[in-house]
């Protein structure tokens, strides 16, 4: 055959030569796609539909525009809050299992030893640990007690040891700018603090976190003496 009646045949063939081609894509796109449709994903149920859930790695975005001063005191604020969040969140359980007992107790006596049972607990298991933090870690444990419990530090310290001492811990706390009477305000004064917590809740810290509190609670003894 000469060339130009192959070049001619070549032509005329040529799309379907064309189609094979888009046929070999396609069909491997379709094997492709059944791979992926077979990958096993955690879900999230919302009515009646299903929506696929993975962790992604972490990653930190820092606007550009910020000096290299405020660059820092938005590092410390979250070095703060990753130490003192464990520390939060174990307040918010034992509050909620000193309440819930609490309210099992009928005689003011039983309540009265109970607290004090707690008081010796507490001292035990954390004392040593809660002296190590800095002052700013100390007024940020505050502010997240209050946003895991609902109750500022001064009721707290009232309700389970006396008015006497949560006045004395008030006065302590102004001389270190630390005001256990405020309540936490994540949409105003707060509102940089809430949002770096809702970051860590929402990244793989927050499941390392969770796990220091079930450690510190595993440290909580069920009696102590004096």
């Amino acid at each position: 055959m000469k060339n130009a009646e192959i070049y001619s045949t070549v032509r005329r063939n040529a799309h379907i030569i064309l189609l094979l081609l888009l046929l070999c894509m396609g069909g491997t796109g379709v094997y492709a796609q059944s791979q992926y449709d077979t990958i096993r994903l955690g879900g999230v149920s919302d009515g009646n539909s299903i929506y696929p859930m993975v962790f992604l790695p972490e990653s930190q975005h820092t606007a550009a525009y910020l000096d290299p001063e405020e660059r820092v005191r938005r590092n410390r604020l979250r070095r703060d809050v990753f130490v003192a969040y464990p520390y939060a969140i174990t307040a918010a359980t034992i509050l909620h299992n000193v309440d819930s007992t609490m309210d099992a107790l009928d005689r003011r006596r039983d309540r009265r030893r109970y607290l004090r049972e707690v008081d010796r607990q507490l001292d035990v298991a954390f004392k040593k640990p809660l002296k190590n933090l800095t002052i700013s870690q100390g007024n940020v444990l505050v502010k997240l007690i209050n946003r895991q419990t609902g109750k500022n530090c001064y009721s707290i310290i009232r309700e389970l040891k006396s008015g006497f001492a949560a006045v004395v811990w008030q006065s302590v706390g102004v001389m270190f700018d630390n005001n256990l009477r405020r309540d936490y305000d994540p949409q105003g004064e707060d509102r940089e603090l809430e949002q770096m917590v809702v970051a860590l809740e929402a990244s793989a810290n927050y499941r390392y976190l969770l796990h220091l509190q079930n450690e510190m609670m595993k440290k909580v003894p069920t009696t102590a003496s004096r």
